[in-house]
């Protein structure tokens, strides 16, 4: 057997076979630019993007979608899932938010990120109440490793959503519906109330339209005489919905305390660890909440930061250093503000920080003295070293 039969007998060589297809007959056509690498890379991977919001949606009270579009006409590809970091500038602060892509890839023309108002959100209430139609925002290229591998995920795929949970779902199913693509999908997708239920038409209809996505609403506060799903996401529940759970994939995306409410149903139902990819959003609402935190440290105390060759700044304890810097005027390069992609590490000189458990630290980091800013709350005073 030559070692390209061997290849072809592989899990997913067909899939990926497939999609590379698709990528030929959509995408675009890179060999006139053969030997000119950092061009082709600077086009695939750049830096920072400008971005026109061309249209300005609201999906519901308190949700709206931004359309953007390229100022010089060019968007890099992304997969279904992945997010870009948007950049502003509020009252003298310049910091960031990173947003999922709630549109598909299966087109270029724009970049739809759908946005929530966040309770005392600084970048989300901006984006929604100051932002108008024709600003240019500022951004990363799209990133993210919460997207469809055909090698390991399989076609029978189950998406627990909760919230603004479903923008990185909803660019997945709408490659999926839009392309035609063989793969399952089963969306379950939890809200508090009825009227704040984001795509709530869309999805509805293409669930309609498409024997190869299926969806359930659950409503946890539902109005009087509602007839649907009602509660949370249970075990109970998704064994009623999805009856055979045997070779899904389960993807979870929603606020922190969802993804600690649907492990533990996932445990029940048997689901090994390997079949579930989980998207994380953000830094804590209440990092004093978190396992670990140190006993009697209020999130109120102040600490000092010093920077080697440079000021000294205050830092509360309750807060992500990272916000603190940038209060000071001070900014780190960022990309998931969630300590996953490791954009910001900051080498830590003296003194403690607190980092949840879900943040993926190197070891080499923690051997080495380096730290998440994104995620990194102070303990003790600092001296950090950027």
């Amino acid at each position: 057997m030559s070692s390209m039969d061997f290849v072809k007998d592989m899990d997913g060589y067909k899939e990926i076979e497939n999609d590379i297809k698709v990528l030929r007959k959509y995408a675009r056509d890179y060999s006139a630019m053969r030997g000119n690498v950092k061009s082709i890379i600077d086009m695939l991977h750049p830096y920072r993007l400008h971005l026109r919001v061309s249209e300005i949606r609201e999906e519901t009270p308190s949700t709206k979608t931004l359309r953007l579009v390229s100022v010089n006409n060019y968007l890099p590809p992304f997969q279904a899932g992945q997010y870009i970091n948007v950049f502003v500038d509020i009252t003298g602060v310049r910091t960031s938010r990173p947003y999922s892509i709630s549109s598909s890839p299966a087109q270029r023309g724009y970049y739809d990120i759908t946005v929530r108002k966040v309770e005392d959100g600084f970048v989300s209430n901006y984006l929604l109440e100051e932002v108008k139609v024709g600003q240019v925002l500022e951004s990363t290229a799209p990133a993210g490793n919460f997207y469809y591998n055909p090698l390991f995920h399989g076609n029978d795929l189950v998406f627990l959503a909760g919230g603004s949970g479903i923008t990185p779902f909803m660019s997945m199913i709408r490659e999926v519906t839009d392309r035609d693509i063989d793969r399952k999908i089963h969306l379950v997708y939890g809200s508090q109330f009825e009227d704040d239920v984001i795509f709530q038409d869309e999805l509805e209809d293409r669930s309609r339209r498409h024997e190869n996505f299926s969806y359930n609403l659950v409503l946890s506060s539902p109005p009087d005489g509602y007839k649907g799903l009602k509660g949370f996401i249970t075990e109970g529940l998704l064994k009623q919905v999805l009856g055979d759970i045997k070779n899904k994939m389960f993807y979870i995306c929603g606020p922190k305390p969802m993804y600690t409410f649907c492990m533990a149903e996932l445990e029940k139902l048997g689901i090994e660890a390997r079949k579930i990819r989980l998207e994380i959003s953000g830094p804590p609402k209440d990092i004093t909440a978190e396992p670990g935190w140190p006993r009697g440290l209020d999130a109120s105390t102040v600490f000092k930061v010093k920077i080697r060759n440079g000021k000294t700044i205050n830092a509360k304890a309750g807060e992500p250093l990272m916000v603190s810097l940038e209060r000071a005027g001070i900014v780190v390069e960022a990309m998931c503000r969630s300590g996953e992609c490791s954009m910001c590490r900051t080498k830590l000189l003296d003194g403690k920080v607190f980092h949840p458990q879900a943040v993926k630290l190197r070891k080499s980091d923690r051997d080495f003295g380096y730290i998440h800013p994104c995620v990194a709350y102070p303990i003790q005073d600092l001296e950090i070293m950027l």
